[in-house]
């Protein structure tokens, strides 16, 4: 074996800009946030969901993560991250501009560059320099684009044509998503003027509230039996999915302040704490309006507590997080018990209620940032003279009301542009390819749908075209049926090798 001997010179393992620690840490969080979506809520709704919905509603919910990573990294990333569109100061698409800092230049990260220069926010010009490659941020933002379109999933599962569905991602992603992060996350007019969303409480929960909502409402309810009988079909999944969710929030919330510092380790807490008082304080109002605690309600006390303290984890103190977590959940239980029966929401088949527990939990916490920011929670440490970020006072610590303002006013935008563009897409989209899978495939589901089951009976499911061209004989059959296969009545051959 021969060996090479190096003469002169060294080698690097990384730039001097790169700290291993931040690195690792960001793309673990990321790790945690994939991990969600798959299998987090894959499992979930596979478990939620009536048992020939459930193969659909897992291949959805992958096919949303392809999708969103493909678009990601060609040209959504840019526009959400890069470079403004704006070439100037002045003018209706000027750097100060509302139309000039609405979006990034579309463009693709997978040159050598894109893959291994250093991380930059290009319109972000406070906080210091990120400690880890581009793609490490790509990827960290890409996980979190994924799971937008597919929480706002779970308000049309039972119904939703997959064909359809894989062209509204790609849609929805650099026409929805993207916008939203570059004005709140990416520099753009609602982070110029203060606007704070810590990890997605308006970019992700509130906007998949808001398009789950209008999709449910474009292609119409569910079977009138699915609603009535709307029983999951396997809580072993909905409980491994729901624990999977709570654990990957570490890396939701831990993972936003981009580095291994002291406001992602109080981000974790916040999350967790208020999460845990968000399902207690949904127990307590199950008891005191005497329903019996089920897994499905405390499953959504949990995921309302996620969502709610999302938009505030690293901005409060663990009294904060305390409250948000109850305020949340008793804002949102009292939603699906009470506003559920009101006009639009009673006349929407949101099929898991992602209106409730995604938009209004994320709503209701995005307003609470500005009461309950606390300025002494620091984010990144100033020296030489610069002041500690974020340091934005609210309504309860510094009494001031500007920071509640602005999160009034870019919730507002948030529900106004995701719900007007996403009509827009669906009803462009409705031309071309059906929103709504057929009637016949409404009434057989995954094996019309996909070609198979969840739980494989001894028959398989039969019905229309999509019925098998044979039966499994039992037992005590199997001589008679090998002298004399049977074909099913319209179809044609013999039973296929093996089948006797």
């Amino acid at each position: 074996m021969s060996t090479i001997l190096a003469t002169a010179g060294e080698w690097l393992s990384y730039n001097t800009w790169l700290k291993p620690g931040d690195n690792a840490w960001q793309l673990t969080a990321a790790t945690f946030v994939g991990l969600m979506s798959l299998p987090g809520l894959a499992v979930l709704y596979g478990g939620v969901m009536q048992k020939r919905w459930s193969v659909n509603s897992m291949m959805l919910t992958f096919a949303a993560f392809s999708v969103t990573l493909i678009v990601w990294v060609l040209f959504a990333f840019e526009m959400g991250f890069g470079h403004s569109i704006a070439h100037g100061g002045g003018g209706l698409f000027g750097a100060h501009a509302f139309l000039g800092s609405a979006l990034g230049s579309p463009g693709s990260v997978l040159d050598h560059l894109g893959e291994q220069m250093q991380a930059v926010i290009p319109s972000i010009t406070t906080g210091p320099p990120f400690h880890f490659p581009l793609s490490t941020l790509v990827y960290f933002q890409f996980v979190f684009a994924a799971i937008t379109p597919i929480l706002a999933l779970g308000s049309v599962l039972g119904r939703v044509s997959f064909k359809a569905w894989i062209p509204y991602v790609a849609l929805w992603i650099p026409l929805v998503y993207s916008v939203n992060a570059f004005l709140i996350w990416g520099g753009g007019y609602w982070a110029a003027h203060g606007a704070l969303d810590f990890s997605g409480g308006y970019v992700i929960h509130l906007a998949a509230g808001v398009s789950g909502f209008v999709f449910a409402a474009v292609i119409g309810p569910r079977l009138q039996r699915d609603r009535e009988v709307d029983a999951p079909n396997n809580l072993l999944m909905v409980a491994t999915g729901a624990g999977i969710l709570w654990l990957g929030w570490n890396g939701f919330n831990g993972g936003d302040p981009y580095y291994a510092n002291q406001d992602a380790a109080s981000a974790v807490l916040n999350t967790n704490l208020a999460t845990a008082v968000a399902m207690m304080g949904w127990i307590m109002w199950d008891y005191i309006f005497r329903d019996k605690p089920s897994l499905i309600g405390t499953v959504n006390g949990m995921i309302t507590g996620l969502v709610a303290i999302t938009p505030s984890a690293g901005f409060v103190n663990g009294y904060g997080a305390i409250a948000v977590g109850f305020i949340g959940t008793t804002l949102v239980w009292f939603s699906i018990r009470f506003l559920s029966r009101v006009r639009p929401f009673r006349d929407v088949d949101d099929t898991l209620g992602v209106i409730y527990t995604h938009g209004i939990a994320g709503l209701v916490g995005g307003l609470l940032v500005g009461f309950l920011a606390d300025p002494s929670i620091i984010e990144y440490i100033g020296v030489g003279g610069a002041e500690s970020l974020p340091g934005f006072k609210s309504v309860f610590y510094g009494g001031s009301f500007t920071l509640l303002r602005w999160q009034v006013e870019t919730a507002a935008w948030v529900i106004a542009y995701t719900g007007v563009m996403t009509f827009v897409i669906l009803k462009v989209l409705g031309i071309f390819v059906p929103l709504r899978v057929s009637d016949e495939e409404l009434e057989i589901g995954d094996h019309a749908i996909h070609g198979h089951e969840v739980y494989p009976a001894d028959v398989p499911t039969l019905g229309g075209p999509h019925q098998p061209g044979w039966i499994p004989v039992p037992a005590g059959a199997q001589t008679m049926a090998a002298t004399a296969p049977q074909a099913l009545p319209g179809t044609s051959g013999s039973a296929p090798a093996g089948a006797t």
